[in-house]
Order: structure tokens, then C-alpha cells, then sequence
């Protein structure tokens, strides 16, 4: 099966205060090191991926193995621990339920032969929390958890328009806030998006659909629209 991969990101050091606790920076740097590419390391991966030291890199893991977020087998290979998991669930329980979002993710990916995914904002990135991907067996891949850049694709703009960001020109937005983008996250890629908001009118998430630039283009990325557009405010009227 050939897959589009999306550029995955660490954490954007610039756009940080200057209230900084070091110790913990190098901590979730150990933590975001880990990816669905690398979820086992040995110390001397996870000190390539995040430039610490091998004897710091232990000293943090002994700490963070007592909270459970990281686990080291007999090898003395690293993994992420049961913790991480338990806060993902309340990460995931706090904006939209699966049972919400996934049912207009399947109908948005056999409608239109690609990959539909919820995006939310986590600081300075966007996560795809929940994917339906496309059942073409070329086409754009992204895993449940993947953290992307907020800077770049239709949900990043989704996203940081309506978390209240200038994002500049906004002719690129249709009446209801939908955007279209081509090359942005990568340049074989075009997507289509729109902001998902909650009873109470505050953004939930962006409803996406991603595929091939060759396969969805601006005709195929027009013709989805409608229907994207109108599962969005389905999830928002439940």
C-alpha cells in the first residue's frame, strides 16, 4: 500500500514565554521524541532525537517511570507508559467523543474516496484526534494522536482563525468559514476544511478532508464541500 505520510512537528520552541522550567522542557522533549514511527527507542535514539545526554535522559526516565509515562523493558528499550494513555482519554473525553465524530468521518471518506480527519488545537500545534482514511490504496495517511504544524494546512488555518489568530487573508474562507489549501502540509496534497464549534459557540475542532492534489482537486474539493459543511453543523447541533 503506497501512503502519503504528513511532516510530523515537535513542539515550537520560539513561540514559548519566557517562564520556562528546563527540567520539565527536556522531560516532554523525552516525550515527544516518541511517534507511531518510533514508539520503542534505546538511550542512544532518544539522545540522537532530542540532543540531552545519555545520563540525563536516565536521570528524567527514572522520574517519569514512577508517574507511568515512560517504560523501559528487559532490553533497556523505552516506550511510552500507561499514564500517556490515560491522559489522552481525558484529552479526547474533553473535546468530542469518538461516537460524535465518527460516524461523519466514515461518511466524508466514502463520499469522497479520501481521508477525513478531526483536528484539534494543543498549543502551538494541531492533532489529528480522530481519522477515517481513504479506502484508495494511494492516498494521504495520518494516525489518530499525529501531531502536525498549525502553521500549515486548511485545518491549521481552520484552527487558528477561530482560536482568534490573524491569519491574514481571509478571502481565502467562504461564507462559513470553509477554506481550501494545496501544497501547504505537503506538495502532493490538497484539503478541504471547516470549524466545528459547540453548543455554547466555542471552537471544537476542524472536520477535514484530505487527499492526492491529483485526485482532489478544485473541482472534487468544491463538490465535498456541501456535504463537509453540513456534517459540521451536525456535530454542532448534537
Amino acid at each position: 500500500m503506497l501512503q502519503v505520510e504528513p511532516d510530523c512537528v515537535s513542539p515550537d520552541r520560539t513561540a514559548m514565554t519566557a517562564n520556562r522550567t528546563e527540567s520539565v522542557e527536556r522531560a516532554l522533549s523525552i516525550l515527544s521524541a516518541f511517534s507511531t514511527q518510533k514508539p520503542i527507542m534505546t538511550l542512544a535514539e532518544i539522545a540522537e532525537e532530542t540532543g540531552l545526554h545519555k545520563s540525563t535522559i536516565l536521570r528524567l526516565t527514572n522520574s517519569m517511570r514512577i508517574y507511568g509515562f515512560i517504560q523501559r523493558d528487559e532490553n533497556g528499550s523505552f516506550s511510552v507508559g500507561p499514564s500517556v494513555w490515560r491522559l489522552g482519554l481525558i484529552f479526547r473525553r474533553d473535546f468530542t467523543r469518538r461516537e460524535h465524530v465518527a460516524p461523519s468521518l466514515k461518511i466524508l471518506a466514502e463520499a469522497t474516496g479520501e481521508t477525513a480527519s478531526f483536528y484539534v488545537r494543543a498549543g502551538n500545534e494541531r492533532v489529528c484526534l480522530y481519522r477515517e482514511n481513504s479506502p484508495n490504496l494511494l492516498r494521504f495517511h495520518v494516525e489518530e494522536g499525529m501531531r502536525l504544524r498549525l502553521s500549515t494546512g486548511a485545518s491549521g488555518l481552520v484552527l487558528r482563525r477561530y482560536s482568534g489568530e490573524d491569519v491574514g487573508d481571509l478571502s481565502l474562507f467562504n461564507e462559513n468559514g470553509t477554506v481550501s489549501a494545496v501544497g501547504q502540509t505537503n506538495p502532493n496534497i490538497s484539503s478541504i476544511s471547516t470549524p466545528v464549534f459547540t453548543g455554547t459557540s466555542e471552537l471544537a475542532g476542524a472536520l477535514t478532508v484530505s487527499g492526492l492534489a491529483t485526485r482532489f482537486d478544485e473541482e472534487a474539493r468544491a463538490k465535498a464541500i456541501p456535504l463537509l459543511e453540513s456534517l459540521a453543523k451536525s456535530l454542532t447541533a448534537n
